[in-house]
């Protein structure tokens, strides 16, 4: 087993958290295979269909969608979680988003067949992605808590606290997009913050 699946199979166990799966993980290994990205690669392009199901093993993917011609960054996506257009990838329609590198990546991934075929045979794996969805869903509804209930200082401030990394690698303008701010704000904020 490479460093990269032992550094996934870690993760996996972290989210299917029942030891009596773990015996499976195994099988879900053999089925993700190692794929690099370089910086500003797309995973997923607008308009086309995801191809895969992701986990990063190093790198940031950025999950764009472009409004008036802006880009706007719904989702930064760090190593060691998962990630895809997910619509795209289950349905096999277009994408309405963007995925692309913000650094060199690089990555596991399953196509949708396999992806499917787990869910269905692979008890570990289907635990793994109910938890997984579960906690996707409720970092979403935090997040858009946050948005009408936090200041623009105060969800940069939650944002170091929590995911600190972010703020050292992701560049500024995708960090405004984020929060919902404009890049002048969260130059200042970080500046008052120092």
């Amino acid at each position: 087993m490479s460093a990269t699946h032992q550094q996934f199979e870690i993760y996996l166990q972290s989210i299917i958290i029942d030891e009596n799966l773990f015996i499976h993980i195994p099988e879900i290994l053999s089925y993700f295979k190692p794929l690099k990205i370089k910086k500003n690669a797309y995973f997923v392009l607008e308009n086309k269909i995801c191809l895969y199901f992701c986990f990063i093993e190093s790198g940031v993917l950025q999950h764009s969608i472009s409004v008036l011609e802006e880009e706007k960054t719904t989702y930064l996506a760090l190593k060691n979680t998962c990630t895809a257009a997910l619509k795209s990838f289950l349905q096999q329609k277009a994408s309405r988003k963007s995925i692309k590198a913000l650094s060199n990546c690089n990555l596991l991934i399953i196509n949708s067949i396999d992806f499917k075929h787990l869910i269905t045979t692979n008890k570990a794996f289907n635990r793994f992605y109910y938890n997984l969805i579960e906690n996707q869903i409720f970092l979403i509804d935090d997040y858009r808590i946050d948005l009408l209930t936090l200041s623009p200082e105060e969800r940069y401030l939650k944002l170091l606290a929590n995911d600190p990394e972010l703020l050292q690698t992701i560049p500024l303008h995708y960090l405004a997009s984020f929060l919902g701010i404009s890049k002048r704000h969260v130059s200042r904020i970080r500046k008052n913050i120092k």
